[in-house]
């Protein structure tokens, strides 16, 4: 008879006091919190959750990345189950996004080492030095170091709004960008990350916890649209060739495309340019961003294709000359089934709701999970909000995410 799994209750109280305390770091008298990576704030911040570590019972130490580790040595120490998420921020961002799923695997590894002592596997809580690329475009600069994924070069061609490099910036942290090799690890067995949702499917629906399927996949698009800038007066509706009026039917249909192929498939044009911008001149030129995203590779091809062609019917009916870039591109990562099943039993096993969920974001672990195996537990966020001040979840249901990623954790390790 197979014996009932044990769930892991974390304590509440601390991981609130965590939350609290490390929400205060960078935080801004307007609201919202800065803390890109190699700030002043990130270097309080890190200290703040070695503290945290150390209080935990873990062994902390740092990589050459900044990457914070805080670990309960386990009796095979060539196997290392890693949890944990980033703890950099997007410009006035919450203190929940990334933060939590650090805080929580703190508090995971805490109850576990207090309840069931020593594991059979190493447990790794880890705070990631970078996800966001507010500072610098290196989104998940960490997850790379760790994984091996650093083109040397990077280190002085990348560069921050004031032409800091990226190993200046390093440096002034006290860390040594030319150690950079040392941070790779091949011990890591396994990557669980809890974070939340962003979205509100969880908080509409009143389930506890999403086990997600895949992380999206995305195209970037910038699509330039030419006409004829011409007198906004002197010029006959009928006789234009209005940039703008052609890239607006482009925006409308594009989208109504998109919400025909339904749920998940999402896209946003988010950024415009209009030129020559004057009030009393037909606009000759207009350039703007599409984002659109889905966790099937199939469906987002398709759905590229038919914006693209799209577009281009729309120029030629309006006798428009048109240009369409691809400036970025990431493919759909789907998380790994035997995680997924562990999450599920440990859902299970602490009495709370879930689903299948995919996540529209990207995060780390769509880096983890082209290299070792993966998962991803979401919590709810309340009225979906994320990347802002107004950014929460609720002690209930941060502690029930933490107590499931403890006792999913407990089932990999003991």
């Amino acid at each position: 008879m197979t014996e009932p799994i044990r769930s892991i209750e974390v304590d509440t109280t601390s991981l609130q006091h965590f939350i609290e305390v490390l929400g205060a770091v960078g935080q801004r008298p307007e609201g919202g919190i800065v803390r890109p990576v190699y700030s002043p704030a990130w270097v309080e911040a890190r200290e703040q959750l070695a503290a945290f570590m150390h209080a935990a019972g873990l062994d902390v130490r740092e990589d050459a990345m900044g990457n914070l580790f805080g670990r309960l040595h386990g009796s095979d120490e060539s196997q290392t189950i890693l949890t944990g998420s980033h703890f950099d921020t997007v410009p006035l961002g919450g203190k929940f996004d990334g933060a939590l799923g650090i805080l929580a695997g703190i508090v995971a590894l805490q109850a576990l080492r207090e309840s069931l002592g020593k594991p059979r596997r190493s447990l790794e809580v880890v705070a990631l030095c970078e996800e966001e690329g507010s500072r610098f475009p290196a989104h998940c600069w960490g997850t790379k170091g760790i994984l091996g994924r650093i083109d040397p070069v990077e280190f002085d061609e990348v560069r921050d709004a004031q032409g800091i490099t990226i190993a200046e910036a390093m440096r002034v942290v006290g860390l040594a960008p030319e150690r950079y090799r040392e941070a790779i690890r091949t011990d890591v067995a396994a990557f669980l990350e809890l974070h939340i949702e962003q979205g509100r499917i969880l908080f509409d629906e009143g389930i506890n916890l999403g086990i997600v399927t895949a992380i999206t996949g995305l195209q970037h698009l910038w699509i330039t649209v030419k006409g004829r800038a011409d007198h906004a007066g002197t010029t006959p509706m009928d006789l234009r060739r209005d940039a703008l009026q052609g890239a607006a039917q482009m925006a409308l249909e594009l989208t109504h495309l998109v919400e025909q192929a339904g749920r998940p498939a999402v896209v946003t044009l988010g950024k415009w340019e209009v030129k020559p911008g004057a009030v009393n001149v037909v606009p000759g030129e207009v350039s703007f961003s599409v984002d659109v995203r889905h966790p099937e590779e199939e469906t987002l091809q398709r759905l590229c294709a038919a914006i693209q062609a799209r577009c281009e019917a729309i120029a030629q009916e309006r006798h428009l000359s048109i240009s369409i870039e691809i400036t970025g591109k990431s493919l759909p990562r789907k998380m790994d089934p035997g995680l997924q099943a562990e999450l599920v039993k440990a859902a299970e096993a602490c009495g709370a709701s879930w689903k299948w969920l995919p996540s529209g974001a990207g995060h780390d672990s769509q880096i983890m999970t082209r290299h070792l195996p993966t998962a991803m537990l979401f919590v709810p966020s309340v009225e979906g909000r994320s990347h802002s001040s107004d950014e929460y979840t609720t002690a209930e249901d941060a502690a029930r995410g933490a107590s499931v990623l403890a006792t999913a954790l407990s089932l990999l390790a003991y």
